[in-house]
């Protein structure tokens, strides 16, 4: 009886093996129009009164990095609707609400007139950001699509920005700008009048959102890999470079840094193909997210250049992308 039961254990662990997971391959450039959920300041500013120079803001404990998601008790989204509030205070005290570090705190600031008449803080806020990256993969099952490998942060202070909503759209790349030791290149491109689909997750380890319906980005299925079968050795990145045609390029994987699943520097690859290097320079901004793949699977995404170095950069675990989703 004992050795019937432990065949029925046995073959129920055979069965109950998980098929490997399989997404479609990226390699797409996109667009993306972020706009962020309340202001973030980006800068703190003197300037004259009329007779000293003041920056209310700082004087009020405000940091660079804060979000003002709230002003007298009204929702705050854009620079304009915080401008409203000041210009309209009439000097009085105005109550904010403030994300810092994730956490909602209260500030009040008192707004002082310029020599122009305007009631100003001495504070410099941005509540959007556009830009080109590249999509990873997309998984049909689970009807979604991941990018970039990392977050969506403000470019003067590299935070990451709090999503509010951002549309994914359509993008041609007409041109390249090609890296050079001690500065990063860029895909140059246009925006195109197709929407792809929106945001759901702005994460320090890729962006991820749902497609449209007549979502097309459906070219080649292939295996997720472990994290473990990631090695040093050959391999290659899918991007696009030429207008919307994705291509496959030879790479080298040349050192696993570590499998924190919180990182996204998990390995160094190096650009390897001559063609690549002669029109990019080795990785460009706008590249992030384009797929690894190794052995004939997905094995992870280009997230940074080295700025110095730029035929080398990051590149993060596709398992760590796949969990920032699950999160």
């Amino acid at each position: 009886m004992s050795g019937i039961i432990l065949l029925n254990i046995a073959v129920f662990y055979v069965n109950a093996k998980e098929e490997p997971q399989t997404v479609y391959l990226g390699g797409q450039s996109f667009g993306v129009k972020f706009y962020s959920d309340g202001v973030i300041i980006v800068n703190l500013e003197n300037y004259y009164d009329g007779i000293k120079y003041v920056c209310p803001a700082k004087e009020s404990g405000l940091k660079i990095n804060d979000v003002i998601t709230q002003a007298n008790g009204k929702s705050i989204k854009t620079n304009e609707e915080l401008s409203y509030v000041l210009s309209n205070c009439n000097g009085e005290e105005v109550n904010l609400k403030i994300n810092r570090n994730n956490n909602t705190i209260s500030k009040k600031v008192k707004p002082v007139k310029n020599t122009a008449g305007m009631y100003l803080i001495g504070a410099w806020v941005r509540d959007s950001c556009a830009g080109i990256g590249t999509i990873t993969y997309y998984d049909e099952q689970n009807n979604y699509f991941a990018a970039l490998g990392h977050g969506i942060c403000d470019n003067d202070t590299s935070y990451l920005l709090p999503l509010e909503h951002a549309t994914v759209l359509s993008a041609s790349i007409s041109g390249i700008s090609k890296s050079t030791a001690g500065k990063a290149g860029s895909l140059n491109g246009y925006f195109k009048d197709e929407t792809l689909g929106t945001l759901t997750k702005n994460t320090s380890i890729g962006i991820f959102g749902r497609p449209e319906e007549n979502y097309s980005y459906k070219q080649k299925q292939i295996e997720i890999a472990e994290t473990n079968d990631i090695k040093v050795g050959k391999a290659s990145i899918f991007t696009t470079i030429d207008r919307n045609n994705v291509e496959e390029f030879e790479i080298e994987i040349t050192r696993i840094c570590n499998k924190n699943k919180d990182s996204n520097e998990n390995f160094i690859i190096r650009i390897t193909d001559e063609r690549l290097l002669d029109e990019c320079g080795g990785i460009v901004q706008g590249m992030s997210g384009s797929p690894i793949v190794q052995n004939g699977k997905l094995v992870g995404a280009v997230t940074h250049v080295f700025l110095n170095k730029p035929q080398e950069g990051f590149g993060v675990a596709i398992q760590n992308m796949v969990s920032k989703f699950v999160e």
